[in-house]
């Protein structure tokens, strides 16, 4: 299929009569059949994310606040439990009022900071319960909890880590460094003398 586009420049009270603009359009390129089409596939995560993100921007333009009413809060607590245990159910957004999905990218983000929180505490509680362990009177108990205390992210005592020094030096320095090294392997070297073996 091939596509023209025809743009015609308008008139002004200054400017020439109308002039016709036919760009370069590739002939080769396939385009989608509609905007659906276009859209890369996303996730639920970045569909919601990206929903959550346009319905705000268009609160913000409109200067409309988001505001969902019981119903709404319901249904996204509905949608987020629904998605919660089944992974594999998609949810399909767009049957949603927009303080739905507000609502619910609201809940997502909470939970995820509320996650990231709990991993804090529980990385704490395990490294607290290592150094416990550390004073057991059986000695295979306190080195295990001594190598575990040792892989633990901040620590890294068994981390084995490899130092690069870069030295700035000018040619002359270089040239001096180089002559003194061939020097000293030109004293380490034995003469040889070639001798024909018959046998």
């Amino acid at each position: 299929m091939k596509i023209r586009g025809i743009f015609r420049q308008l008139w002004s009270a200054n400017s020439l009569p109308m002039q016709d603009l036919i760009p370069e359009i590739d002939s080769h390129v396939p385009l989608p059949a509609s905007a659906v089409d276009a859209m890369p596939e996303l996730s639920p995560r970045e569909e919601l994310e990206m929903r959550a993100r346009t319905v705000k921007l268009i609160a913000d333009l409109t200067n409309t606040p988001i505001e969902p009413n019981e119903d709404e809060r319901q249904q996204a607590v509905e949608i987020a439990q629904s998605m919660m245990g089944d992974q594999k159910q998609v949810p399909t957004l767009s049957t949603y009022p927009n303080a739905t999905i507000a609502y619910l990218a609201g809940m997502v983000a909470q939970h995820d900071t509320m996650v990231v929180k709990e991993l804090a505490d529980l990385k704490k509680f395990v490294v607290n319960k290592l150094v416990a362990e550390t004073d057991h009177p059986d000695a295979k108990v306190r080195l295990t909890a001594l190598r575990a205390l040792g892989e633990v992210d901040g620590v890294d005592a068994f981390k084995k880590r490899s130092e690069v020094t870069h030295k700035q030096q000018s040619m002359e320095e270089v040239e001096k460094e180089l002559l003194e090294t061939l020097a000293k392997l030109e004293k380490r070297t034995v003469d040889v003398q070639m001798v024909e073996v018959v046998r």
